[in-house]
């Protein structure tokens, strides 16, 4: 009976290894299969819809967004009147200084250098100089402050300009969709 038992237990030893082998070679096997199934996974990177569901969707966005460009564009209408009465008001100003200056040169003005000079330097020669170049002296600052209004009135138009060319720019989308429907 031993030897019929012994025959049993081999038997049983040699399908165990059999078994063992088999398992190693189908883990092997099975140990690549989640990356595989990620790999072989299909993905849609675009969805594809309709041309009227498309349409539809642009003029649902344009109606969202019509108010607020309507508004903007009050606003920039707005700050252009401002900026076109300021200019208006900065060429007055420069006009009224320019005018200011030649009635200082014929002598018009109620700043009257020579009458103050001789008041105050009875000699009259050098009061007349010392004021004159005090007249100088206001011209030059009237000419400085004259050019920088306009290089401010020049800056503001350059600006009303671009801002007038981006809302254009901005409207020209919209109004291209608006087209087609």
């Amino acid at each position: 009976m031993s030897s019929s038992l012994e025959g049993c237990v081999s038997s049983l030893r040699s399908s165990m290894q059999l078994l063992d082998s088999s398992l190693n070679i189908l883990d092997s096997g099975v140990t690549d299969l989640p990356r595989l199934a990620k790999v072989l996974q299909t993905t849609r990177h675009f969805e594809l819809i309709s041309e009227p569901d498309l349409q539809s969707a642009q003029s649902a966005l344009l109606s969202e967004i019509r108010p607020e460009i309507d508004s903007l564009l009050l606003r920039v209408s707005n700050y252009l009147d401002k900026l076109e009465r300021r200019e208006q008001s900065l060429i007055a100003k420069c006009d009224l200084n320019e005018g200011r200056l030649s009635s200082d040169g014929t002598g018009a003005s109620a700043f009257r250098p020579n009458s103050r000079g001789n008041q105050r330097n009875p000699g009259g020669n050098e009061g007349g100089k010392a004021m004159n170049s005090l007249q100088e002296m206001k011209y030059k600052q009237l000419r400085a402050k004259k050019q920088r209004l306009s290089y401010a009135v020049e800056t503001l138009e350059l600006q009303a300009r671009q801002r007038e060319r981006q809302l254009r720019m901005s409207m020209a989308a919209p109004q291209h969709f608006e087209d087609e429907d």
